[in-house]
């Protein structure tokens, strides 16, 4: 059975930090990009950042570089998202998600964490 569990969400001051984990199982986590997405309420949901199914090349979204850093240990299946300097703009539901690196049409989800970033 396939499972992306996330967590490490939670409730953060402004300026604050938060690690965001992601352990996958049923599948062979090495072989698969992984990325964090971020879904605030009435809105759609965003891509915040991809790393490769090696860990060597990252990208993130401009809204958030800087900030936000995603790393893999693929030893561990986890994929992390560590984020800096939160603004209460960063509040949302995040989702990781695994995408087969040859076959983009085999693709896993998690089910959320919340984020929420607020005084």
């Amino acid at each position: 059975q396939v499972q992306l569990v996330e967590s490490g969400g939670g409730l953060v001051q402004p300026g604050g930090s938060l690690r965001l984990s992601c352990v996958g199982s049923g599948f062979t986590f090495s072989n698969y990009v992984m990325r964090w997405h971020r879904q605030a309420p009435g809105k759609e949901r965003e891509l915040v950042a991809v790393i490769n199914s090696a860990g060597g090349s990252t990208s993130s979204a401009d809204s958030v570089k800087g900030r936000f850093t995603i790393s893999r240990d693929n030893d561990k299946n986890t994929v992390y998202l560590q984020m800096n300097m939160l603004k209460p703009e960063d509040t949302a539901v995040y989702y990781c998600n695994a995408v087969h690196r040859q076959r983009a049409t085999i693709k896993y989800w998690g089910q959320g964490t919340q984020v929420t970033v607020s005084s």
